[in-house]
């Protein structure tokens, strides 16, 4: 049995990871790394609490077979530019890089649909400077999932996404050519990258876009 690493166990998709992870008899451990403890008890589930900013203290625990890294914000949730590019770049690059050093074999990462480091867009210029910075890591296999607008339950509300989401869904299924827009459940990709991180595929890298998501779900 394997031991998973969960990076953003506490977010949109990290808390999907998390519970399916524990309900999945391939893992006899589940890590995951936190600032609060997500008050989860499970014998299986070994949570550290630290601070993101002294990872040498804490990044000899970052030991197992696979690192799925679920880590995200928004400006308004970091406060501002620089905060969210240092937890949406710096904090994952860093457990990245640590994780391969310690020998972690698969890289299993949360991107997101049209992630490119030379967009305007800031959101998706950061994802496109990880994605580029994750394929320079030593692992065996790093496999990037490119996700549209993620729906379920959130602890925080955004307003913009809901009501996004409330007009996309109707829209895609009126406009065929907009369904690679349409949202997912944070439950589906969750359930993709657990199904991917377990499946035979000679790639060292492999990249998920939406429809691939749907596919590797089921």
């Amino acid at each position: 049995m394997k031991t998973a690493i969960v990076i953003g166990a506490t977010g949109l998709i990290g808390r999907q990871l998390v519970s399916k992870l524990l309900d999945d008899n391939r893992y006899e451990i589940v890590k995951t790394f936190v600032r609060r403890s997500s008050m989860i008890h499970n014998a299986k589930l070994q949570e550290h609490v630290i601070d993101f900013d002294r990872i040498e203290k804490w990044k000899n625990e970052l030991t197992g077979d696979e690192l799925f890294s679920a880590l995200g914000t928004t400006i308004k949730q970091a406060g501002g530019k620089d905060a969210q590019y240092k937890i949406d770049y710096t904090y994952q690059y860093e457990i990245a890089k640590a994780a391969a050093h310690n020998s972690v074999q698969n890289y299993i990462l949360v991107s997101s649909y049209g992630a490119n480091s030379k967009s305007r867009n800031f959101y998706l210029k950061i994802k496109g400077e990880l994605e580029e910075a994750a394929r320079s890591l030593p692992f065996q296999k790093i496999i990037i999932f490119q996700p549209s607008l993620l729906i379920g339950e959130r602890r925080e509300k955004r307003a913009g996404e809901s009501i996004a989401a409330f007009f996309s869904v109707p829209l895609t299924n009126l406009i065929p050519p907009l369904k690679k827009y349409r949202p997912i459940e944070a439950a589906t990709v969750a359930q993709a990258m657990i199904n991917s991180a377990n499946k035979h595929n000679a790639n060292r890298l492999i990249i998920y876009t939406l429809s691939d998501i749907f596919d590797q779900a089921s």
